[in-house]
């Protein structure tokens, strides 16, 4: 059984770009399945799993390989005409955690689980699946099948298929055979947890959340949950979101004020690790500074330290590593700040050692470690940059092994300009970070070039400094556009201010920045005032919508994928969880899109996937028939595809086909 691995016969179109060849991605490419993709390997080092593209396939297949023979095939396991696999997690006790979807058409039923679709009807989305198998992948078991949140009837068990997401709580590093599995019902946003024995298939469910309290912190030791947290009214659509520490030695939980944050307020305030040795809880949040830094926090003074732990003067600090070696089990191994792309500062040498001696055999690159054995005797990792499809490789008694494989081995990555982190200025005086991706052969002082800006989804989110898993930034730069990611106000991970700025400024502020982002393109130089677009998708695609109907804009056209056009009732339908709905829910307003459409005055794309239940189709399809007739546009409506990735090979085909020619014929840029 081969597995796609040579370069593609395909012949990349070639055009002229500053008296050079360059070549274009071909869009098929970008829109097949990796060949390889979410590897990882179990604790004992045995066994890799991950999931390929077979040769003449377009479904990813389930692989496992056994470390010791790297040489020999997987062992592989297709997936069915139903069912597709989407993600693969090595375990413990020879188990493998595997996840599928497929698609699905019918009744939300009474419960009304769909997000954004009660009183629906019949619905167009996907059933998502989670399976327990073994290194021979010959059965594949449904944990939760008999027990679910509330399961009482056929119709909610569906509706939870419908909503629900499954990942791994806790690995129990500790534990030769369990695991915490949670099981969150992304509707409601609450979560079920289970204690599960992987040799024996025996589940306890030890955990349920409400629609009040939530866990936050399960001790990696014993699986014991340390902290959750509770909302609590206030009035007037405001919650207090409390920390509840479990008392030491005792069974019962006390608040902690010191940890407690306002919804309006929205300060950070995340548990991320427990300190054996004192006691104390390590904590991310933003309470004292304008950028999240890692603190001690003492639960029986109730005190912070006086100074973070780490702390970086432009970047978040995200999360840490804790080691899970026996010998030197819950001690601090490194602490991630969220750079142009998440980055490990080591506290531990070893570990330093190790990754330092990777990039001099990979400069310039990305390096991921994914797993290790508690000897470090193996290694799996991945390399990869903005220009570089991730690599899989084992770190084999510290000597590298040739790679297990490549996502994308037929792209030629020769002609691919590495993104970089600028920052311009808004009209108000706020620094918004970027991310540039240019063309490899443009130099300053060339003509300047058609541009896209390109805002990303959330819009609570932000863009990162490594390969796009849709590709858009780098087939776009191929043929010869510059294209720039504002980071604007609302997105996450570059501050407190930056973040809350956005609040209530949809279509306005926020809209500004996009704008400010291309008026800074001009003024370096690298874009034609006359050649510049707007693409987004999900709150991207709405920036594009907005764009199409504010006056006297920098655009020259639109493209929105899945874009929300009206924003009042987006905002009435935020959420089925009021507490989300004070949480983000009242930061959704500004200019809509659906009461300005008399204003349209650009062309606009728009496409949208008939199983997006995120951002249903009337947003695409409403806003189309309301400015038709003030404006060229057009209407794709692309079948069976969802919000979010991963999308079928088709769906990349027919929109990547679909931008590729409007930007060409209908922008003309």
């Amino acid at each position: 059984m081969k597995i796609l691995s040579s370069f593609s016969s395909f012949i990349a179109s070639v055009f002229l770009f500053a008296g050079q060849g360059v070549a274009q991605i071909p869009i098929e490419h970008l829109a097949k399945n990796p060949a390889f993709d979410s590897l990882s390997m179990s604790d004992d080092g045995s066994y890799i799993a991950g999931l390929v593209t077979l040769e003449g396939e377009e479904d990813q297949s389930l692989a496992i390989w056994q470390t010791d023979n790297l040489s020999a095939p997987p062992i592989v396991t297709p997936a069915n005409d139903r069912m597709k696999f989407i993600f693969v997690q090595a375990l413990k006790a020879d188990k493998i955690f595997v996840v599928g979807h497929q698609a699905w058409t019918g009744n939300a039923g009474r419960y009304e689980c769909l997000e954004g679709m009660s009183g629906a009807g019949s619905v167009k989305t996907f059933v998502t699946k989670v399976y327990i198998t073994d290194t021979t992948a010959k059965d594949f078991e449904e944990p939760f099948a008999k027990r679910s949140i509330g399961l009482r009837d056929e119709a909610l068990r569906r509706c939870f298929e419908l909503t629900g997401e499954a990942r791994i709580a806790s690995f129990l590093p500790l534990s030769e055979t369990d695991v915490l599995i949670e099981r969150t019902d992304t509707s409601k946003l609450i979560s079920e947890f289970y204690r599960v024995n992987l040799e024996s298939g025996s589940e306890k469910l030890i955990y349920r959340e409400s629609g009040t309290e939530s866990a936050l912190y399960w001790d990696p030791r014993d699986g014991e949950l340390l902290a959750k947290s509770r909302t609590r009214a206030k009035g007037n659509l405001t919650y207090d979101f409390e920390i509840w520490l479990k008392q030491s030695g005792g069974s019962d939980f006390e608040r902690h004020d010191a940890l407690t944050v306002e919804t309006r307020d929205r300060r950070t305030m995340r548990i991320v690790g427990h300190d054996e040795r004192t006691g104390q809880f390590y904590v991310v949040t933003d309470k004292f500074t304008d950028k999240a830094a890692l603190y001690f926090y003492d639960p029986v003074k109730r005190t912070f330290s006086d100074q973070p732990l780490f702390a970086h003067p432009e970047f978040d600090v995200s999360n840490i590593l804790l080691d899970d070696r026996p010998e030197t089990f819950n001690q601090l191994i490194a602490v991630e700040y969220l750079a142009a792309a998440p980055t490990l500062f080591f506290v531990d040498p070893e570990m330093q050692a190790i990754r330092d001696g990777l990039r001099s055999v990979f400069p310039g690159m990305q390096i991921a470690l994914i797993d290790q054995t508690y000897d470090l005797s193996k290694i799996l990792f991945s390399v990869s940059s903005s220009a570089t499809p991730p690599k899989y490789f084992l770190l084999k008694d510290k000597k590298i092994t040739l790679p297990i494989g490549e996502e994308r081995p037929w792209l030629d990555t020769t002609d691919l300009r590495e993104t970089e982190l600028i920052y311009y200025s808004a009209r108000d005086g706020l620094q918004i970070p970027g991310l540039l991706t240019l063309p490899e052969h443009w130099q300053e002082g060339d003509d300047p070039l058609p541009a896209i800006v390109l805002p990303h989804g959330g819009p609570w989110a932000r863009d990162f400094k490594g390969w796009d898993p849709s590709g858009w930034t780098q087939f776009l730069a191929s043929r010869g556009y510059a294209v720039l990611q504002p980071q604007y106000r609302g997105s996450t991970g570059w501050g407190h201010r930056l973040w809350t700025a956005g609040d209530a400024q949809w279509g306005l502020t926020m809209q500004d920045d996009k704008d400010d982002g291309a008026a800074w393109l001009v003024s370096k130089g690298i874009a034609d005032p006359d050649r510049i677009a707007i693409f987004g998708y999900s709150y991207g695609g709405f920036a594009a919508m907005a764009a199409t109907v504010r006056q006297n804009g920098p655009f020259k056209c639109a493209i929105a994928g899945a874009g929300v056009s009206n924003l009042t009732r987006l905002g009435n339908n935020w959420s089925d969880n009021r507490e989300q709905r004070a949480f983000q829910g009242h930061t959704v307003k500004g200019m809509d899109p659906m009461r300005n459409t008399d204003n349209a005055n650009i062309p606009i794309l728009i496409y949208h996937g008939d199983r997006d239940v995120r951002v249903p189709l009337y947003h695409a399809t409403d806003f189309y028939r309301a400015i038709k007739d003030e404006t060229r546009a057009e209407l794709l409506v692309v079948e069976d595809m969802q919000h979010s990735l991963p999308w079928w090979p088709e769906h990349h085909r027919i929109t990547l086909e679909a931008i590729e020619r409007f930007l060409r014929d209908d922008c003309q840029l």
